[in-house]
């Protein structure tokens, strides 16, 4: 099986929306709101687009960009936010890679 990264939930500042995958659309219901909460956040103060994703190695990954151009976009705060997203929420993460492992990828979890 041929691996790739794969999307949990994008939030646009430009469109101004926000994206689930399907593939998640079944985690628990507060876990749903939660993410969808820090993502649009992250957009409404610092803007760009927002993308929560899991890599090739299956590691959670945070990623920032903005359109070309943008010169609202506010490259320092968003990697210091980011920062600050691992370190105060580091648990939420946690058990979102323990959701990935167990129900998209179908591990055991120990």
């Amino acid at each position: 099986m041929e691996k790739k990264d794969i999307i949990v939930s994008v939030s646009n500042s430009y469109t101004q929306k926000y994206y689930l995958a399907k593939e998640f659309e079944k985690m628990p219901k507060i876990v749903k709101d939660e993410l969808k909460i820090m993502c649009v956040l992250f957009t409404e103060e610092v803007g760009g687009i927002f993308t929560v994703l899991f890599d090739e190695e299956g590691e959670l990954q945070l990623i920032t960009s903005c359109d070309e151009g943008d010169l609202l976009y506010d490259d320092i705060g968003s990697a210091l936010l980011v920062k600050k997203m691992r370190s105060t929420r580091q648990e939420f993460f946690e058990a979102l890679e323990m959701y990935y492992k167990a129900f998209i990828l179908h591990e055991a979890i120990n």
